[in-house]
């Protein structure tokens, strides 16, 4: 066994003892398990969410999406900082109704928000094939990581399997618990480890930041701006737009933000994250670095990019830390997805099917989801090939879909009624599904448009569908609603 190996099985190790031990002495209901009793103070919340944040897309999808399009990758970096200035304002009200109703998914919020257990079901299946890109995601990164930094020892296929087994362990014993004490060392790793990779390559390979910027632009400068088409300025701005709206709609962070003790922690919080997403920027400076040090990755190998550039670079016992590190940016966000899917589909699937009351029994049926979602999502990652940005665009193209009837059920007068809601949804979810499958374009349905419109993002003309679908059908059934009561009333 070589030492890279060693030190990652030394990580692996220690974050499923942490994991299982977090859970020790603790009765698991459905709230404990979910959302840790609502019990969290400002770290353990700050880490969660972060957690969401240095996943294994911010690991290799940042520095691979530099060294594939370049400019358009800081979409990511404005996405983020807006997303946590937005909830300042967003999650308080959302905390405070969901402690006042015992809500622990964001499923039960809708079905509370709009009296309807059906439309609480549909924001289930939504969110469960929403989430599933993101396991893939996850799983898809850690096979990278775990591979290339045993040296090979390791197959991405093996390495996935062992990740999922493990993590489907401690997400069923020990719930959102195990997520956050995991996320302790993640946090704390890195941050060291990422800021050393972003300040040491450029001067290691060319003497300076500054100077690695200049061999880019001598070399590949196409790199260091927005295309004219495709993922252009107007594809960047729509898609930040897209994703600051959706990135509190993903069932895991909505979990997590429930798990606060108190809304203070989420505006205490703001102060922070911003500046936590700063540190995408070393991520990204190992991406340009790799343009030239690691030529001739092609396509989806790009998400290579980092490893690659590491591994030439680096003695194997430091690989080892780089690949624990990376692996726990895999564990983290997929403990938390699978277990918010469980909840999801034991709360607002099976017990209105089943038309059960016993928490009890909803919580095992929670719980026996996590393997069956873990393994689903592993079957989709050994038959698929996107980059990682592609699966967390299509993510967020369907999950933001939530957004429109949320943010209205928020206000003092909501303008859209549960019918509204529910069909609003549908056909956002409709029209990504449809143009991610023909990959149309808004550019191929209306070929006369300026380029500008042209490169809008599907998931941002898939919102604008749903939001005019809801307010129309919300309006024709208030007036049908208030048609048979008048009638009603005439015959009285």
């Amino acid at each position: 066994m070589n030492s890279a190996l060693l030190i990652m099985l030394v990580f692996l190790i220690a974050a499923i003892f942490l994991a299982i031990r977090s859970g020790w002495g603790k009765k698991m209901n459905l709230e404990q398990w979910a959302v840790g009793g609502r019990s969290f103070g400002i770290v353990f919340v700050f880490l969660l969410l972060a957690g969401e944040f240095f996943t294994t897309f911010t690991f290799l999808g940042g520095s691979g999406m530099i060294y594939q399009t370049g400019s358009p990758a800081y979409y990511v970096l404005a996405y983020m900082t807006l997303a946590y200035v937005f909830s300042y304002y967003l999650l308080p009200p959302v905390w405070r109704y969901a402690k006042q109703h015992r809500i622990v998914s964001i499923s039960d919020f809708f079905r509370s928000k709009y009296e309807s257990s059906s439309l609480g079901m549909l924001v289930s299946v939504v969110g469960i094939i929403a989430s599933v890109p993101l396991i893939v995601l996850q799983l898809k990164g850690l096979g990278i990581i775990v591979s290339e930094t045993s040296y090979g020892v390791i197959s991405p296929t093996l390495a996935m399997w062992i990740g999922t087994i493990a993590v489907t362990i401690y997400v069923m014993i020990s719930g959102i618990h195990g997520a956050v004490w995991t996320a302790v060392i993640k946090d704390i790793t890195i941050v060291l480890v990422v800021v050393f990779l972003g300040v040491y390559l450029p001067y290691h390979y060319y003497g300076g930041i500054k100077s690695m910027f200049e061999a880019v632009q001598a070399t590949t400068p196409a790199h260091l701006t927005f295309p004219e088409k495709g993922q252009s300025l107007s594809w960047v701005i729509s898609t930040i737009l897209l994703t600051v709206v959706g990135f509190y709609m993903q069932p895991g962070l909505f979990a997590a933000a429930l798990s606060a003790k108190s809304e203070k922690m989420f505006r205490r919080n703001t102060i922070v994250m911003p500046l936590y997403t700063l540190l995408l920027l070393f991520v990204f400076f190992v991406g340009y670095t790799a343009i030239l040090q690691v030529p001739d990755l092609k396509g989806v190998d790009g998400d290579l990019a980092l490893l690659r550039l590491s591994i030439q670079t680096f003695d194997p016992w430091f690989i080892g830390i780089i690949g624990g590190v990376g692996l726990l940016t895999a564990l983290v966000p997929t403990s938390v997805v699978l277990l918010t899917v469980g909840t999801l589909f034991a709360k607002n699937i099976y017990q209105p099917l089943a038309k059960s009351n016993s928490e009890t029994h909803i919580a095992k049926v929670a719980k026996m989801t996590v393997p069956v979602v873990a393994f689903i999502s592993l079957y989709f990652v050994l038959n698929g090939g996107n980059a990682l940005y592609a699966l967390l665009l299509m993510s967020f193209s369907l999950i933001t879909q939530l957004f429109p009837a949320l943010l209205f059920s928020l206000l003092p007068n909501n303008r859209i009624n549960k019918y509204g809601a529910a069909l609003g949804i549908l056909a956002g979810v409709t029209t990504v599904t449809y143009l991610t499958l023909t990959k149309t374009t808004i550019g191929t349905l209306f070929p006369d448009l300026p380029q500008a419109m042209k490169d809008f993002n599907n998931g941002f003309i898939a919102l604008f569908v749903n939001l005019l679908v809801a307010l129309l059908i919300s309006l024709l059934t208030h007036r049908s609603v208030a048609k048979k009561q008048n009638f009603s009333s005439y015959n009285c």
